[in-house]
């Protein structure tokens, strides 16, 4: 084909009822003249008209198959919600009650459908819900420390990732940032020493995405909610990844709470399994602070975000096991590995073991035994392309499966995927 030999636009479109199918058309034409220029056949035209229109139709937020093996996967949204909080979800699409006391018929508050249970969880006297957890900590910062001093630790002065680091943080809370000890060894005494009339708080950080080994300390919370008291200041402490139950290595906020912190912050999509949130809880009297500073306003959740954290805290209360994120965490190696048995003998492949991670930031120690399918490597891409896409890990000239973060029923679909990306090779 010659370059003049192209349609027109009107000509391509003409019986197309689309009103993107001139953009389309437009983009088709421009491509095709690329490769007539590069000797090649641009080929069927309205194909190629057809699946740019279907491209363009495709929600750009899809959903995706997670056979990485990597729980918490912030490239893929971190937490699953559990199905009582999509629940929760579709209920408050529409009008809801977010903001209306139905008792009195008056205004009421959006916190108010999730402090009790935080209260219930933490053992806090009262909670408040941000859009996340850095928002959480730059919003205590601001409230209980603007133009005052904020004492932490060097080894805690973390990047929480995409480059926000702690320090940048509370530089634009309007505090003082006050390092003491060193990156691998800070006592309470350091803290004890550094605190003066313009100490507005103690901060605490969880090195989440961190660890130190070896020749390390750092004083643990009670020991610092001691210096603090001495000293009629607050322990912020800063929990990052936010586990309400027991996991190894990870601190709760009730644990927390209960060593003598004033208040902690924490993220609610990571260990906790819900929407994207910073939870702030603690004493009542600073989170009343947190509520009337101006900057409350701008971090507010929506409603979709209270309901679907509202219904995955309900889940903590008699039946956590529903919650996706601890599902895969705790599920038992050889739950997986039969799984992954499953999907190899579906689609012909191997079954080869693996170590999955929590991901997201949090447990980076943590080693999960684990199974995956293994198939070959020009599967991964055609697999990113199907609907919906599974996500694998190429290794070793092989595609990996990993099974721990599929259920039995997703397995099935990554079975579909496979058989159909291998028939259209």
């Amino acid at each position: 084909m010659r370059l003049r030999d192209l349609p027109s636009v009107d000509e391509l479109v003409r019986g197309v009822d689309d009103p993107l199918a001139v953009a389309a058309a437009r983009a088709v034409l421009e491509r095709a003249r690329e490769e007539i220029r590069a000797g090649a056949e641009p080929g069927d035209l309205l194909g190629r008209l057809a699946a740019e229109l279907a491209a363009a139709r495709r929600p750009a937020l899809r959903r995706v198959l997670n056979a990485t093996g990597v729980v918490v996967h912030t490239n893929l949204g971190r937490a699953p919600l559990p199905e009582a909080a999509l629940e929760r979800v579709r209920a408050a699409a529409g009008y809801a009650n977010l903001e209306y006391d139905l008792s009195s018929g008056s205004r009421g508050s959006r916190q108010d459908h999730l402090a009790p249970l935080l209260r219930r969880l933490t053992g806090a006297e009262s909670a408040l819900v941000v859009n996340n957890n850095a928002a959480a900590l730059l919003l205590a910062l601001a409230a209980l420390a603007e133009g005052r001093e904020v004492v932490v630790s060097r080894g805690e002065l973390i990047e929480i990732g995409d480059g926000f680091r702690i320090p940048d943080v509370l530089a634009r809370s309007g505090a003082r940032l006050v390092e003491v000890g060193t990156t691998n060894r800070t006592r309470a005494s350091d803290y004890e020493r550094a605190v003066g009339p313009e100490t507005a708080l103690l901060l605490r950080v969880h090195p989440s995405n961190f660890r130190v080994v070896g020749f390390a300390e750092r004083p643990g919370a009670a020991e610092l909610a001691a210096v603090a008291r001495r000293h009629e200041v607050p322990l912020v402490d800063d929990l990052g990844s936010g586990a309400l139950v027991e996991l190894e290595g990870e601190p709760t906020p009730r644990a927390a709470l209960a060593a003598g912190a004033d208040l902690v912050c924490f993220s609610g999509d990571k260990l906790l399994g819900g929407p994207q949130a910073g939870i702030a809880a603690g004493r009542a009297d600073l989170v009343e602070r947190l509520r009337r500073h101006p900057l409350q306003r701008a971090l507010r959740p929506d409603k979709l975000t209270v309901a679907a954290l509202e219904g995955t805290l309900a889940l903590y209360l008699d039946r956590p096991q529903e919650v996706p994120v601890l599902r895969m965490l705790r599920e038992p190696a050889a739950a997986v590995r039969a799984r992954a048995e499953r999907l190899a003998e579906l689609v012909g492949g191997a079954v080869e073991e693996t170590v999955a991670r929590a991901g997201g930031g949090a447990l980076p120690l943590a080693e999960l035994a684990s199974f995956a399918c293994a198939v070959e490597e020009p599967l991964a891409a055609a697999l990113r392309g199907h609907e919906p896409p599974v996500i694998g890990v190429v290794r070793d000239g092989r595609t990996l499966l990993d099974c721990r973060t599929l259920t039995d029923a997703e397995a099935d679909e990554v079975a579909a995927a496979v058989h159909a990306c291998r028939s259209r090779s």
